[in-house]
C-alpha cells in the first residue's frame, strides 16, 4: 500500500515539474506565435491591397482574395472527396449496391465542386474587368 501511494506522489509530482517547465516555454511560445500571428495578418492585408488595386474596388479586392483562396484549397480537399467516393463505389460498393450509389454520388459531387472553385476566380476576373473596363 506504501508503495502505491509513493508511485502516486512521484507521479503527481512529476506532472507538476513538467507543468511548470512548460509553463515557462509557454511564455515564450506564445510570443513567438504573436509575431507571426502579426506576420500573417500584415501578408494578408497586402494581398487584399495587391487584389484592390488590380480591380480598383475594397469590395471587389475581398472577393478576388476569397475566391484566390478557395481555389487553392478546394484542390486538396476535392481528391480527397474523389478518393472518398471512389473508395465506397470500387471497394464497398461490391457489395452493397446503395454505398456504390453513394460513392458515385460523393465523386460527382467533388468534381462538380473542384470545377466551379477552379473556374469561379476566371469567370469573377472576366466580369469584373469585362464591365468596368
Amino acid at each position: 500500500m506504501k508503495k502505491i501511494i509513493v508511485i502516486a506522489l512521484l507521479i503527481i509530482l512529476l506532472l507538476m515539474v513538467s507543468t511548470i517547465s512548460f509553463a515557462n516555454n509557454a511564455v515564450k511560445v506564445e510570443e513567438a506565435n504573436q509575431n507571426n500571428m502579426i506576420e500573417k495578418r500584415e501578408k494578408i492585408a497586402s494581398k487584399v491591397d495587391e487584389y484592390t488595386e488590380k480591380y480598383g474596388s475594397e469590395s471587389y479586392g475581398v472577393a478576388a482574395y476569397v475566391l484566390h483562396i478557395a481555389r487553392i484549397y478546394s484542390i486538396p480537399i476535392c481528391f480527397v472527396g474523389i478518393i472518398v467516393g471512389a473508395l465506397n463505389q470500387y471497394v464497398l460498393g461490391t457489395r452493397r449496391l446503395d454505398k456504390k450509389h453513394k460513392g458515385y454520388g460523393l465523386i460527382m459531387t467533388f468534381v462538380t465542386l473542384l470545377v466551379i472553385c477552379q473556374v469561379l476566380p476566371l469567370i469573377f476576373t472576366v466580369v469584373v474587368m469585362g464591365w468596368r473596363g
